[in-house]
C-alpha cells in the first residue's frame, strides 16, 4: 500500500480545542455578515466542536474566507455537500478538558445539548448573554478532580439531576442576586445532570458580579 503524502497526514492531525474555537469565530463572524444563515451557522457550528481533525474543519470552512486551508491547494466547495452533511447532524457537542480551562461566554450560540467532560481542569458556560434558540438546553457533566461553574439567566428554570461522589453538585437560589423578572426574556428551562468524583459542579444564576457593577 501507498505510504500518505505529508499532506495527507496534516488532514489527519488532529485538532485542539483552541482550534476548533478559532473555526467557530470564523463562522459567527461569517454569520454576522451575512453569509450564513441562522440554521448553517448552528449546524456547522456543532459540526465543529465534535471535529476530531483538522481535515474536518477544512471541509466545515472551504467556502468561507479565513478559515484553515488544506496544506497545498486550497479546498474545494461544493454546494450539494455542506447542505446534506449539516442537515443530517444531529450529535451532541462535547467539551472535553484535561488540565486545562474552557469557557463559553458572552454572545455564544447555544446549542441544545451540550455534553462536558471534565479532568483536573476548569469548565466555564454562562449562558446569560449566549444566544438561546431553544426553550429546553439539556447539559450534561462529568467533572472529576475538576471545577465545572454552569451561570444561567436569572429568571431560568433548572431542573438538577447530581451525583457527587466525594464532591459537590450545588444549585444557587432562583432568588439570589436580584429579584427575578420575567420581563427580561422569555423563560429558558435547562436541564442539568452532573457526576461529580472529587470535584465540583456549580449552578448559578444571573450576569457575574462584575458584570453586574458593570466592572467588564
Amino acid at each position: 500500500m501507498a505510504q500518505p503524502t505529508g499532506d495527507e497526514l496534516a488532514l489527519r492531525r488532529r485538532v485542539s480545542d483552541l482550534e476548533r474555537e478559532d473555526v467557530a469565530e470564523v463562522l459567527r463572524a461569517a454569520a454576522g455578515e451575512g453569509r450564513l444563515s441562522f440554521t448553517e451557522l448552528e449546524d456547522r457550528l456543532e459540526t465543529t466542536y465534535n471535529a476530531k481533525t483538522y481535515g474536518e474543519l477544512v471541509h466545515i470552512t472551504a467556502d468561507l474566507p479565513g478559515g484553515p486551508s488544506a496544506p497545498s491547494t486550497p479546498a474545494q466547495y461544493s454546494g450539494e455537500q455542506h447542505p446534506a452533511q449539516y442537515a443530517q447532524s444531529d450529535s451532541t457537542p462535547v467539551i472535553n478538558t484535561f488540565l486545562a480551562e474552557t469557557k463559553r461566554t458572552g454572545g455564544w450560540l447555544a446549542p441544545q445539548r451540550q455534553e462536558v467532560n471534565a479532568v483536573l481542569g476548569d469548565v466555564t458556560l454562562d449562558y446569560t448573554e449566549a444566544q438561546l434558540p431553544y426553550d429546553e438546553i439539556f447539559v450534561e457533566v462529568k467533572s472529576i478532580l475538576s471545577e465545572v461553574k454552569i451561570r444561567v439567566p436569572q429568571n431560568a428554570i433548572v431542573h438538577l439531576d447530581g451525583n457527587p461522589i466525594l464532591g459537590s453538585v450545588t444549585e444557587q437560589e432562583a432568588g439570589f442576586g436580584g429579584a427575578v423578572d420575567p420581563a427580561t426574556g422569555p423563560v429558558k428551562v435547562f436541564h442539568i445532570r452532573g457526576t461529580a468524583i472529587l470535584g465540583e459542579i456549580k449552578v448559578k444564576r444571573g450576569p457575574r458580579l462584575s458584570k453586574r457593577l458593570r466592572l467588564t
